[in-house]
């Protein structure tokens, strides 16, 4: 948001992150997977994703960003992914997948991120995704695979 920006333009702006987020668990839904919206993840300091995701075993949290060309995930939001599945999911390592998804217009670019980045202090201070980036995270509908990176 820009600085001197009205509550109108707050509101549509949080808005567009709802829909994306709803959007998302829909598809999910629609592939297999359970999966629910975080109403109150973003703005508090618990370690909560947007969205959090089961399919069989898996254990996904998401951080979802509706952008036009080019999303920024702060460290920070990153961290939170991971304190999450670290803290909360009790299943292995292996289960559990930290994605950054980026809704562009009727794209959808997701990145899993890997565990190693944040057990080595090794995460960037922003994880960037533009919109001719293709994204590591696919979900692959016609054969029901899970969403997994390729």
């Amino acid at each position: 948001m820009k600085k001197g920006s009205s509550k109108r333009d707050l509101r549509n702006w949080r808005r567009r992150g709802f829909r994306s987020e709803t959007v998302l668990v829909k598809m999910l839904q629609k592939n297999g997977y359970e999966a629910v919206r975080i109403p109150v993840s973003n703005p508090s300091l618990t370690p909560l994703p947007d969205i959090i995701a089961r399919r069989g075993e898996h254990v996904y949290a998401f951080e979802v960003k509706n952008v036009e060309y080019y999303a920024y995930f702060p460290k920070r939001q990153i961290e939170k992914l991971f304190q999450f599945l670290d803290k909360l999911i009790p299943v292995p390592k292996e289960c559990k997948h930290a994605v950054l998804a980026a809704h562009m217009g009727k794209k959808w670019i997701c990145k899993e991120l890997r565990w190693e980045m944040w057990e080595n202090g090794k995460l960037p201070d922003k994880e960037r995704i533009l919109k001719r980036d293709k994204g590591n995270f696919k979900l692959d509908v016609r054969n029901g695979n899970s969403m997994r990176a390729s």
